[in-house]
């Protein structure tokens, strides 16, 4: 039960919204800082380690059930960028959507109460998992991986990468996710303790700064 579960919430085709969002690398793209598989790699290589970290860590304690408003806001304070905190609460709010028509608790509807504008995407991912019955490990998978498969789907787009360069981006990247895993589930238990300062705070400027270029451009194929 709980493997088929995390296998709808990772499938690209829940609808979550994440197709829109390139995680930076449109504007990666333009900039010229992707051309191709080797810069792609480069890139999802820093997004893993700096903001997927940081989501998978408050996927896992949401998942441990950790106050998910102060949750929120340790996700605020970790997204320097406005137009990444508007981005992950668009993210969130379809998320919880999806989530509580697949599977319904209280502890969704509250979420959904408390921000109707959207909680921070991996946060409701971490309780969509716990509603799932599905653990911290399971929900900082799903956040690490999307963290670095939402921009190898984007730049196959961008670019007319080939598909079976993108795949092998992610597969080669697979060791590294296992231990930013191992690493967020550990700073996730310290947080159940100590409280959401446990949790890491990796810092990523140039997406940040990117994000809000990205923001002002009047056309763009993703909205992140």
């Amino acid at each position: 039960m709980t493997k088929a579960a995390l296998l709808v919430l990772a499938d690209g085709r829940f609808p979550a919204g994440g197709h829109a969002h390139s995680g930076g690398a449109e504007a990666a793209v333009r900039a010229g800082r992707i051309t191709g598989a080797a810069d792609l790699a480069d890139f999802c290589r820093g997004r893993l380690h700096t903001a997927g970290l940081v989501a998978a860590a408050l996927a896992g304690a949401a998942a441990l059930g950790c106050d998910p408003v102060e949750l929120d806001a340790a996700a605020d304070a970790r997204t320097p960028s406005p137009a990444l905190r508007l981005a992950a609460r668009k993210l969130g709010r379809q998320l919880v959507r999806a989530a509580r028509a697949t599977w319904p608790t209280p502890e969704l509807d509250a979420l959904a109460q408390e921000f109707p504008k959207g909680a921070h995407q991996p946060v409701v991912l971490g309780l969509t998992a716990r509603a799932a019955g599905l653990g911290p490990e399971e929900a900082a998978y799903c956040a690490a991986y999307e963290s670095v498969s939402g921009p190898a789907t984007a730049t196959v787009r961008l670019l007319s990468l080939d598909p079976f360069d993108a795949t092998a981006v992610l597969a080669r990247l697979a060791p590294e996710l296992d231990q930013v895993v191992e690493r967020a589930v550990a700073a996730a238990r310290r947080a159940a303790l100590d409280g959401p300062g446990a949790l890491p705070a990796c810092s990523a400027p140039l997406l940040e700064i990117a994000a809000e270029a990205h923001a002002a451009w009047p056309v763009r194929l993703f909205a992140s």
